[in-house]
């Protein structure tokens, strides 16, 4: 039996279960806030509890693989937007786990794209994919994660990092503007100080002191910036929103450069599904194709959102099964 985990800044998901012929089979799995608990240890003692409650006595867990918010080094990982330090070896001696392996979550993440189907993914752009080309994973939430898929002649590797913390370069005099109101701040500007929930949050007052709009000094939520775009339209919180997308598919698109990767882009990430139908509006694919004499290269790369919010889980358990 696998114990799969995603821990995010937000959220934890948690499940357990099989992989078989491919496909990966939960027994049971929960979901739950970072907020109401203090460490991972917390988290797993309430999961194995709920298990229990729902009349399945737990089995004996075979292995565990944890994807976590943060560098991941020797099977230990300390959170970058949480206090928590994940510590493989801690974990199989308090749960009796022989085999727990700790990795970044986007090196999850993206070990779990091969599980994916095509009702996971949402097309942004067709493109021209190149079979065993570079691939990009790259997914906004409470930070932004990225990580690379690299052909090694059998199968896909995969190569993750801390990208999100690579200074954002402003690509527009609007974005610049952006840049200067957060370096004002906050010094160093990183791509996730703009293109994650904390970052959208930066935007909407960089907007509302640009059109000239008092500040209360209560932040808005990013969610509820989101519906106000979504489903009020709400002009400031539709402009937040549109730039927020802009530096998005900007931030992508360098990525995705890099590389070169036509072998597909997969947005990720707890934002993406929940505003897809702006990102369809185009504002992101122009900003993602914006690269200048590399522009005509850059519109053969396949980009898609994926829409399962647990592919991070399925990568998991995926590098527990073949680990």
């Amino acid at each position: 039996m696998i114990l799969a985990g995603d821990v995010g800044g937000t959220k934890t998901l948690i499940e357990v279960g099989a992989l078989r012929h491919g496909i990966w089979q939960p027994s049971f799995g929960c979901r739950y806030a970072a907020a109401d608990h203090t460490d991972l240890h917390d988290v797993l003692r309430h999961f194995l509890r709920d298990w229990r409650v729902q009349g399945r006595s737990p089995r004996t867990l075979d292995r565990a693989c944890l994807g976590v918010a943060g560098p991941a080094f020797n099977d230990r990982a300390e959170m970058t937007n949480l206090p928590w330090v994940i510590d493989g070896k801690a974990i199989g001696t308090d749960f009796d786990i022989p085999w727990v392996r700790v990795v970044n979550d986007f090196a999850a993440a993206a070990s779990g794209i091969e599980l994916l189907d095509g009702s996971d993914l949402a097309v942004l752009q067709t493109g021209e994919p190149v079979p065993a080309a570079p691939r990009l994973v790259i997914g906004a939430g409470t930070g932004l994660g990225v990580a690379y898929l690299i052909w090694n002649g059998n199968d896909y590797q995969v190569i993750a990092g801390e990208t999100g913390h690579t200074a954002f370069a402003p690509a527009t005099i609007t974005q610049s503007g952006l840049w200067r109101e957060l370096h004002t701040h906050l010094g160093r500007v990183t791509m996730e100080d703009i293109v994650s929930g904390p970052g959208l949050a930066r935007i909407h007052e960089f907007v509302l002191r640009d059109a000239g709009v008092h500040l209360t000094g209560t932040p808005v939520t990013p969610a509820t910036i989101t519906r106000a775009a979504l489903d009020t339209g709400d002009a400031l919180s539709v402009r937040t929103l549109d730039l927020f997308i802009e530096c998005y598919g900007e931030a992508a698109g360098n990525c995705a450069l890099a590389l070169l990767t036509r072998g597909g882009v997969y947005i990720t990430g707890g934002i993406a599904p929940k505003i897809l139908p702006r990102l369809r509006a185009g504002g992101f694919m122009v900003a993602f194709n914006a690269k200048g004499a590399h522009s005509d290269v850059v519109r053969k790369i396949p980009v898609s959102v994926v829409t399962n919010e647990r592919l991070g889980l399925l990568g998991a358990a995926l590098i527990a099964s073949r680990s």
